[in-house]
Formats: structure tokens, C-alpha cells, sequence
């Protein structure tokens, strides 16, 4: 069994919601860590017919168990009601919950109890790469990092019914739009602007719907937790740039059967595409997973010249992702553009290169490395550089270059161009 990142050690102190798409592991994850503790699962029918008639019954039960004991309820969303039983558990029984679903959507459109702030909140990912032993690039390019998916050979069938299955208990069971035709239509065209600016207008247009609702739409998948929008890095210094979103399917799995790409092979725009999808998300859950204040956006100029592909925090570290092999200075461009602007900032190239170097100030690193180097808590993070340095086998004026960059600049005067 794979060990997960998220391990929910928060429960001794408080409550918690654990949100997150359907099939990224929750419920396993819960078994794991909690194997004794009062499971409520509201997927069984019976359970779900019983505290359904009688939320109440919840708490007269958990009246029975200890000061701190931990009660996990699966599936919340489906009896909102239930949600002031343990309310008044939490607060006169020191009960801690686990509440678990895949939206907390459900929930607010209903004025549920949302336990003001008694909760906190955490968010389940498919997997990551740091999870999984002889992670396979090319195997989680393909067919995604949901654990069903990326374990067995061809998940294009399983990839099917996972959408049939959103469609059929997120969307027409809760009742959230009136034609799921024309929504089934949004999401294969959403797919095709999968990771690059939203255009609303051309969405519509192509979905025959309104520009309202289609911004419906992305808050449908936003809030359903089966999308995400990154927003613009908008400081203006020298350069105009956007301000519309990029949108993301939360994986790339799911983005590559909607847009009916299968077998992707490297050298390809549509392997590239994928490629920049599935760092992208591994770089939201890390953010996720650390508690990290910091916030991802992406840089674009309003001439379309310069991008960068993922921004951390206040300009502190810069990223572009290329799935060449062989990353060259024209690749470079928007990150030297945005160092511009912005002299303080790390910039690193993540690509399918063969060994880590550095190319006119910026780092190389290949795929693997850099994934490891993110889970270590090596890329987003202050003082990286002056470590960096011991990773890197340079000799004679190269290593010496390479030292004056990281932080030696008074000791020789050097600088990069």
C-alpha cells in the first residue's frame, strides 16, 4: 500500500473537513490511520436511511464516548443536518470529527452548519510523485496520478466511468445545472483551454451558452474540487501583463480523456502540454500539503512576448516547465524577462534533461530531481542556494562561477548574464 503525504495529525487537537475529488484515496487514507475509531460511511444505504431519518441519533451515540475520542463521518455532504449534531458534540463532548466528502458544495447552498471555524480544513490530492516508489513520469504524463488510474496499465475504461460517475452523482444528483448536455459539451471544451488563459466569451460561443454561465460552469468544477484556476502574477514594474486566469482539470489524467489524447509520446506539443499540467499539480499540492502561505500564480505580458509558467509567492522563485530534452537560451526568455523586473527572484527550468546544470544564471533541472528537490522542500525555500551548490559537480572556473552566483558576489565581483 502507498504511504500518503497527509497524514491529518491535527485531529488530536481539533476537527477537521477532509475534502477531495472523488477516487484520490480519502476514505483508504482514513482506514489506514484510523482503523478503531466510530466510522460513519453515509455511502451505505442503510446508514445513510438511518441518521437521515434521525440526525439525532448521531449524538446520542457519541454521548456514550470519551473526552477526545475521534469520529470519523464519510460522505458529510449527503445529511446536512448532521452537521449540528456535531456541532453541539464538539462543543459540549470535546468529540473531534473527521468530515469527509467530496464537496463542501452541497453543504453551502443548503445554509448547512459549517461548525464556524471549529474545523479545519484539508484537502485530499491524487498522488504525488514523492509517494509513489519508481514514480514513472511518462505512466503519470498518460494517464494521471489518481490512484486507480495510475496502477494499472491502460485506465482509459476506469477514466470513462470517472467522469460518468461525476456527471451522474455530482452534477445530476445535487441538481446544479439544467442542461447536462450542454455542461458534458463545457467540460470537453474547458479541456481545450486546459492550462492556458480562460476566455469566456470564446467558451460560450463554442458551448452555445451565456458568458454567465459558463463562468457558472467553472465555479461548478471549482467547488465540485474536479478544476482550478491559478491566477496572474499582476505587479505591474516595466511590462503590461494579463490578468484573466489559467484553469487546470485537478488532474491531468482527466484533462487528457476529455481532450482524447492517449498514448502521449515525448517531442510532442500534446505530451508538452501535459507535462507542464502534471508539474503544475504537483506543485498545488505541495503547497497544499505544507501549509505553505506562499500562493502560485503565472506571469504573461499583454504582448504575448514573455511568460513564465508558475510564479511562487512575491516573486521569490520562478519556474517554466519544457519537455525537451535538451532545454537551450531560447527557452529562456520569459524567465530572463521577468528577472527584469524582478532581479531577486530563483529561477529554475524543470525539463526532461538527462543531468542538472546551470544556463546563463537559471537551473536546469531534470523532472525527477526536481520533484524530489520540491518534496524535500528544496525548491520553495529560502536558502536553497547556498545547498544547491554541493549537489552540482562543477570543476575549475565553472564551480567558481557557480559559487560567486549563489551568494559570494562582494568576494569576486562576478555576476550572471
Amino acid at each position: 500500500m502507498l504511504q500518503r503525504i497527509l497524514q491529518l495529525n491535527d485531529v488530536k487537537d481539533d476537527s477537521l473537513f477532509l475534502w477531495g475529488p472523488r477516487q484520490t484515496g480519502k476514505s483508504t487514507l482514513l482506514k489506514t490511520l484510523f482503523p478503531e475509531v466510530p466510522y460513519y460511511d453515509l455511502l451505505k444505504s442503510e446508514e445513510y436511511t438511518k441518521y437521515k431519518l434521525k440526525p439525532s441519533l448521531l449524538r446520542e451515540e457519541c454521548e456514550m464516548l470519551d473526552a477526545g475520542s475521534v469520529v470519523i463521518i464519510d460522505e458529510v455532504q449527503k445529511i446536512p443536518a448532521l452537521l449540528d449534531e456535531v456541532h453541539w458534540l464538539i462543543v459540549n463532548c470535546d468529540i473531534h470529527f473527521i468530515l469527509c466528502g467530496s464537496s463542501a458544495r452541497k453543504l453551502r447552498r443548503e445554509g448547512a452548519n459549517l461548525l464556524g471555524g471549529r474545523a479545519l480544513r484539508k484537502t485530499m490530492h491524487p498522488l504525488v510523485s514523492a509517494e509513489i516508489p519508481d514514480f514513472d513520469i511518462d505512466k503519470a504524463v498518460n494517464g494521471g496520478m489518481l490512484p486507480r488510474h495510475y496502477l494499472v496499465a491502460n485506465p482509459q475504461k476506469r477514466l470513462q466511468a470517472y467522469i460518468g460517475d461525476y456527471l451522474q452523482q455530482e452534477i445530476i444528483a445535487e441538481a446544479l445545472v439544467r442542461n447536462l448536455d450542454s455542461f458534458t459539451r463545457f467540460m470537453e471544451v474547458a479541456a481545450l483551454s486546459d492550462g492556458e488563459m480562460v476566455n469566456y466569451t470564446k467558451i460560450a460561443s463554442e458551448c452555445g451558452v451565456s458568458s454567465k454561465t459558463v463562468k457558472e460552469y467553472f465555479a461548478i468544477l471549482d467547488e465540485t474540487l474536479v478544476g482550478f484556476s491559478v491566477p496572474a502574477y499582476s505587479k505591474v514594474v516595466k511590462r503590461r501583463v494579463q490578468v484573466s486566469p489559467k484553469f487546470y482539470y485537478f488532474d491531468v489524467g482527466v484533462a487528457n480523456y476529455l481532450l482524447r489524447r492517449s498514448n502521449l509520446k515525448r517531442g510532442t506539443a500534446e505530451y508538452g502540454h501535459a507535462f507542464e499540467h502534471l508539474i503544475i499539480q504537483e506543485i498545488v499540492a505541495y503547497l497544499d500539503y505544507s501549509e505553505s502561505d506562499k500562493k502560485l500564480s503565472f506571469w504573461h505580458t499583454q504582448n504575448n512576448a514573455y511568460e513564465v509558467d508558475a510564479v511562487i509567492g512575491d516573486a521569490e522563485v520562478a519556474i517554466e516547465i519544457k519537455s525537451s530534452e535538451s532545454v537551450n537560451s531560447s527557452h529562456l526568455k520569459g524567465l530572463k524577462a521577468f528577472k527584469e523586473e524582478h532581479p531577486d527572484c530563483r529561477l529554475v527550468v524543470v525539463s526532461l534533461d538527462e543531468k542538472p546544470r546551470m544556463l546563463n544564471g537559471v537551473e536546469i533541472w531534470p523532472v525527477a530531481k526536481f520533484l524530489e528537490k520540491l518534496w524535500n522542500n528544496q525548491i520553495i525555500n529560502k536558502g536553497f542556494f547556498y545547498e544547491v551548490c554541493e549537489n552540482f559537480n562543477f570543476d575549475g572556473d565553472d564551480e567558481w562561477y557557480f559559487y560567486c552566483w549563489c551568494g559570494a558576489r562582494n568576494r569576486c565581483g562576478a555576476g550572471v548574464e
